[in-house]
């Protein structure tokens, strides 16, 4: 089977190299707006988001015990307060779908359960405060309110309803000897690796913290000094880590940190690329599904419309509140009220390249189950809305 499957893939490639449009224009084009993309998100993102991000994953494998993490989130944990800590997280992390794909391996690696994990999973970029705040100023109070309702809820439904989905696999996992990955030591104590994980995390945010369109916001504010409180976190880090951990935990964590980066950074630039050439960059036409189509998809608010739109969410990489400028474009032409919901609540918190790297991760069941729940949710709410703005 192994060398079955190796003589398909290069038959795939042999045929998609013949078969490719070269001489297209469009598809010029749209070869060079994936790698444009690709250059923009290695710019914007890889260092002062997903590098930290990382390193927060390796601290959270090697650092917290696995005892405290199946307490709190495993399988057998108590469901009120794993879905409860595993959707409250967005609320502090102000990260895109892409960057909180590391965190999300962390803790489902350090033995959390499926449903929790997928919780956190949506939430960490769904559930973003100045996200919603700003879409409450820029494309209507109503929307905002939407938005932020959906997202809480939507982390503990899509969560409780993987965890219903893969019960019997979950139970199985959730044995004493499951192979939860690599366990880390845990010698600095449970407060301790919390207090630290929480220097990391503030690290991670303040580096990611994006630049507001209203200059004279709080966010703005925080903005104005984000380098220097990121830089303080970083001396943070490294004083308490050199106060705290011994040179074995050191190389642990950072072992752990490049097992993550093996694992999801060759995906996820794979990923850039193919929603480059697919749709493009934010804001462009230059992808081989040109923009009018959706645009002319989304108008009204038939379930078909509300489809399209959590479906075009789900496969565009959206960065954190970029969304925003997206859809005051596309109401502008004609959108209707659903499908734009649908699209915020689909399109920040998952993409074509989270969905490669959660295949690595959790597999290719669990991760078209993961992806038919947003998309499903996702219309049906935008569609629930778009009804009632209606009315």
């Amino acid at each position: 089977m192994r060398e079955r499957g190796k003589l398909l893939a290069l038959v795939a490639v042999f045929v998609a190299a013949w078969a490719m449009p070269i001489d297209d224009p469009r598809f010029r084009a749209a070869v060079l707006e994936s790698l444009a993309m690709l250059r923009e998100y290695a710019r914007d993102h890889v260092l002062t988001c997903l590098v930290p991000a990382f390193f927060v994953a390796g601290a959270i494998a090697v650092l917290l015990s696995q005892d405290s993490v199946l307490r709190y989130l495993g399988p057998r944990a108590s469901k009120p307060i794993a879905y409860a800590v595993a959707s409250v997280s967005g609320t502090v992390l102000a990260v895109c779908s892409c960057t909180v794909l590391p965190l999300f391996a962390g803790i489902y690696r350090r033995g959390a359960g499926l449903g929790p994990a997928s919780a956190f999973l949506y939430s960490g970029p769904a559930i973003n405060v100045l996200a919603i705040v700003l879409t409450g100023r820029v494309l209507g109070v109503e929307l905002g309110v939407a938005r932020a309702v959906g997202a809480v809820l939507f982390a503990l439904l899509i969560g409780l309803a993987m965890g219903a989905t893969f019960r019997a696999e979950e139970r199985a996992r959730g044995t004493p000897d499951g192979g939860f990955g690599a366990g880390g030591q845990a010698g600095s104590g449970d407060a301790r690796a919390v207090v630290y994980l929480a220097v990391l995390v503030l690290l991670l945010v303040f580096a990611a913290w994006g630049r507001p369109a209203d200059a004279g916001s709080w966010a703005a504010q925080v903005h104005a000094v984000k380098w220097y409180a990121a830089g303080a976190m970083l001396a943070l880090a490294i004083l308490l880590s050199m106060r705290w951990h011994d040179r074995d935990q050191r190389a642990a964590w950072f072992g752990e940190t490049w097992s993550f980066v093996k694992l999801i950074a060759p995906l996820l630039f794979a990923g850039v690329l193919a929603a480059g050439l697919l749709l493009g960059r934010p804001g462009t036409d230059a992808g081989l599904v040109p923009r009018q189509w959706i645009e002319q998809s989304v108008g009204g608010n038939s379930l078909a419309a509300n489809a399209v739109a959590a479906l075009a969410g789900a496969l565009m990489y959206v960065a954190t509140l970029t969304e925003i400028p997206i859809l005051q474009g596309l109401l502008g032409n004609g959108m209707g009220q659903g499908p734009a919901l649908a699209l915020l609540l689909a399109g920040p918190a998952v993409s074509l390249p989270s969905l490669l790297v959660i295949r690595g991760v959790l597999g290719t069941r669990k991760t078209l189950a993961y992806a038919a729940y947003v998309v499903l949710l996702s219309t049906l709410a935008g569609y629930a809305y778009g009804a009632l703005v209606a009315g």
